[in-house]
């Protein structure tokens, strides 16, 4: 009973790498659009790309940290 939870809690874990994917690819886009509409601010909104693109990188870091700790506390 015991492994199977720590399977699922580790996989439920490693999904957030699919939604960090998402979100970097929203990121890039929006920085895309927002150049084209604006090229003048385009040094300001390459600083807000970065700066999203670092945090949506710090979720997907996080979720094979609690994988490996979802599998190693539980035993």
């Amino acid at each position: 009973m015991l492994e199977g939870a720590k399977s699922i809690g580790a996989g439920a874990a490693t999904i957030a790498s699919a939604g960090a994917a998402v979100g970097i690819g929203n990121v890039l886009s929006s920085s895309i659009h927002s150049v084209a509409r604006n090229p003048s601010l385009a040094k300001q909104s390459f600083g807000y790309a970065i700066l999203g693109f670092a945090l949506t990188e710090a979720i997907a870091s996080f979720a094979p940290m609690m994988a490996s700790l979802i599998s190693s506390v539980f035993r």
